[in-house]
């Protein structure tokens, strides 16, 4: 099977890659190669057979067509989104061109190439969404796929606009899709901006570790390997117009998760410990959404999908792999952004 996958050079679409090319697909990769994107998470399949990496911007419609031409892909994985929430508080007007226009460009290049080839049943278009779309939780409660949406960052209403647009092309076109919402991911080859990343590298820098707010936001975190074995489930099993939610069914608080990141430090690097003592209370980011839970009962019983990866688990593993992959973050640095306050609304 063939599969087009758009923004495979990012953090979680390189791992779908990386997964596919392991499951013995046939791969196109294609990704805009923006701030965030890196060649170097997918340098470990470059000689794959079958894989192939084409540098395109999803909002360019001419480049996408000759694409589908080219390559006549059997399945399209949308991962290709601007996802930094504090990045889109300061810049949303990326987000809007990038999650909303890419997305109805590449859902019109797929429509065309789905027509030409006389409405392949075998053809699929995959949506890859977030739970930010269902806006904040209280202390109880789970997201479920009938979840009424209620966006509350530019990041996450640009995403919600994105599915929406998904959905109506399946209902008004016929437009065979699938569409994912998925928990927070952490694990290898995260972008330095974002939380687990950002704890542990400023650890090991003797730098204060932020955390907004008063550290009790709940999120469920799913390890992105984990999450690549779920979305190509999801692509090449689920059902026909159908939504998935996908959790790592692990709820914890951002000071509960930093905290325990500390721990796995202070075992790994005994001499700078504790490193919770770097913990520093910074102003809460605008619109935080408190709570954020999965309810992943869908694609456990009806496609047989659970995590396979703890938490524990999981951050030992993405500690261990950044304390072993410095020749990796140490050039991410250094690019525009990372490292400095971003989204604070002034």
């Amino acid at each position: 099977m063939k599969l087009l996958v758009t923004g495979g050079a990012g953090f979680i679409g390189s791992a779908v890659v990386r997964q596919a090319v392991r499951d013995g697909h046939e791969v196109v990769n294609l990704d805009k190669l923006t701030y965030a994107a890196n060649l170097a998470n997918v340098a470990s399949v470059d000689n794959a057979p079958g894989y192939v990496f084409e540098q395109a911007d999803i909002c360019d419609r001419a480049s996408l067509d000759r694409l589908f031409k080219k390559h006549q892909p059997d399945i399209v994985m949308h991962l290709a989104a601007e996802s930094h929430v504090d990045r889109s508080i300061d810049g949303p007007a990326a987000f809007v061109e990038t999650n909303i226009t890419g997305t109805y460009t590449l859902l019109e290049a797929a429509r065309t190439h789905w027509n030409e080839a006389g409405r392949a049943g075998s053809f699929r278009f995959h949506h890859i969404s977030t739970d930010e779309v269902f806006g904040s939780l209280g202390e109880v409660g789970q997201f479920t796929e009938t979840t009424p949406y209620d966006p509350r960052s530019p990041y996450s209403a640009t995403k919600a606009a994105s599915d929406h647009l998904v959905r109506a092309w399946h209902e008004t076109y016929g437009l065979p899709v699938v569409l994912s919402n998925c928990s927070n991911n952490y694990g290898p080859f995260h972008f330095p901006e974002k939380l687990v990343p950002v704890v542990i590298l400023n650890a090991l820098h003797g730098k204060p570790i932020p955390i907004y707010g008063d550290g009790k936001n709940v999120r469920d975190w799913l390890f992105v390997e984990d999450h690549a074995d779920a979305l190509l489930t999801v692509a090449t099993k689920g059902t026909d117009g159908r939504s998935y939610n996908i959790g790592g069914e692990a709820e914890v608080s951002n000071l509960e998760l930093v905290q325990m990141i500390c721990a796995l430090l202070d075992a790994r690097r005994p001499h700078n410990a504790p490193h919770s003592s770097l913990i520093t209370f910074v102003d809460d980011r605008p619109g935080h959404d408190r709570r954020y839970a999965i309810d992943p009962a869908r694609i456990r019983n009806e496609l047989d999908w659970t995590p396979s990866v703890t938490l524990e688990q999981g951050l030992a593993r993405t500690v261990d792999w950044y304390l072993e992959n410095e020749a990796w973050w140490r050039p991410l640095l250094a690019r525009q952004g990372v490292g400095q306050r971003l989204g604070t609304n002034e």
